[in-house]
């Protein structure tokens, strides 16, 4: 069955995560994805784990592509990416800000020639500004955007989420100013320039965190596992591990309270509504502490979810992949890769009722598909001259 991009072609230059996971979330959904490459390949194709000598991160976010090695400073190579952007919707580049205007394929000049192009940029900082021409990874912007310093225990150390949410937020959000593009140009028929940055999209996910300082003009303090507005709200040890508990909302923690055999927190001053259970969570987190540990955590998910309150484990990652939930979302896929061989992939978070994504392909070698891609573009030029 088709999916809901098919007949969209995006030339990727990404190299790294943000550009190559925005490609992939398009590729996932149909779109011909020709993923370009220079001579020596994307950096990750290097990055460990590796299986058969291939990169298993690298295989994980470039599926569903096909890959064509050209060195834009060739000028024979720089051809062959003008005439594939001739037939092509989208272009999607990573590069530092000021290497595509020496390259002369920036978005000022390739508009005029290709009008109904959308160009799409995912830079460190942004296209402008002071710090416009100044590299950045993820660890720079979690720790730049303020995420670092929020993340952690109260008095220990800002921390770098384990996660790279900076690459992986930016590419989600170019993914979407992209589909904004495509939208505007069904009725405009032009195509646009679209860019973000690492730094933007993680300042973006502090909603909690900008609510606190421009109420307050203070900075959050970093909190630990205690949520800037609910409480209780994180995870609490059980006798035989830890369970989430989310029972801020008055009527959850007042269920809570009967079901912990602890009623009198209802009537305690100090939890009897939201904003006091918020200003006194240390004193509450501790309490329901005590009441958590008297069972396991298959008892509190079993009686905790009777009662209505929203709960779960906490799951390594072997439970995770083997959990009938993600089983059943299709959230484990399997790929087959010419030299690696069958390998588990991520399934596709986003479900469509008629146009449903897919797997449909492994991450591709290094220059796979030169030889189609550029047999199409020979029988396109003598298409044209007949």
């Amino acid at each position: 069955m088709p999916g809901s991009l098919e007949g969209l072609r995006i030339i990727d230059l990404t190299q790294q995560l943000a550009g190559p996971f925005c490609a992939m979330n398009l590729a996932d959904h149909g779109a011909d994805v020709i993923k370009v490459e220079p001579p020596n390949g994307d950096d990750v194709r290097r990055t460990p784990p590796l299986v058969a000598g291939e990169s298993v991160p690298f295989m994980m976010w470039n599926r569903n592509k096909r890959s064509i090695m050209l060195n834009l400073k060739d000028a024979a190579d720089k051809a062959i990416l003008l005439d594939l952007l001739g037939d092509a919707d989208i272009l999607i580049e990573s590069f530092r800000p000021g290497v595509m205007a020496r390259l002369a394929l920036d978005w000022n000049c390739l508009k005029d020639r290709f009008p109904s192009l959308i160009v799409a940029s995912v830079s460190g900082y942004g296209q402008t500004g002071p710090m416009a021409r100044h590299g950045g990874f993820d660890v720079m912007a979690q720790g730049m955007s303020g995420l670092m310093s929020i993340n952690g225990e109260r008095d220990g150390q800002p921390l770098r989420l384990p996660i790279p949410i900076c690459d992986l937020s930016a590419g989600l959000y170019l993914t979407i100013g992209i589909l904004a593009a495509v939208q505007a140009r069904h009725r405009t028929g032009r195509g646009q320039y679209v860019e973000t940055s690492l730094l933007e999209a993680a300042t973006a996910l502090q909603v909690y965190e900008a609510a606190h300082y421009f109420t307050f003009g203070t900075n959050p303090p970093r909190m630990g596992q205690a949520h800037r507005g609910s409480s209780p709200y994180q995870v609490f040890p059980s006798a035989d591990g830890y369970v989430t508990i989310g029972a801020g909302q008055q009527n959850f923690f007042e269920a809570f309270c009967r079901l912990a055999a602890v009623p009198e927190l209802i009537a305690d001053g100090r939890f009897a509504s939201l904003p006091d259970r918020v200003r006194n969570n240390d004193a509450l987190v501790e309490l329901v502490a005590v009441c958590t540990r008297k069972h396991g955590t298959d008892w509190w998910i079993a009686e905790l979810e009777k009662s209505g309150i929203p709960c779960g484990p906490v799951f390594e990652h072997e439970q995770v992949f083997e959990h009938p939930q993600i089983v059943a979302r299709r959230m484990v896929e399997t790929v087959a890769h010419p030299k690696a061989g069958v390998l588990k992939t991520l399934g596709l978070p986003v479900k469509l009722s008629d146009t449903p994504g897919s797997v449909r392909f492994a991450a591709p070698m290094l220059d796979e598909h030169a030889e189609e891609i550029k047999m199409k573009l020979q029988t396109g030029r003598r298409s044209a001259d007949a």
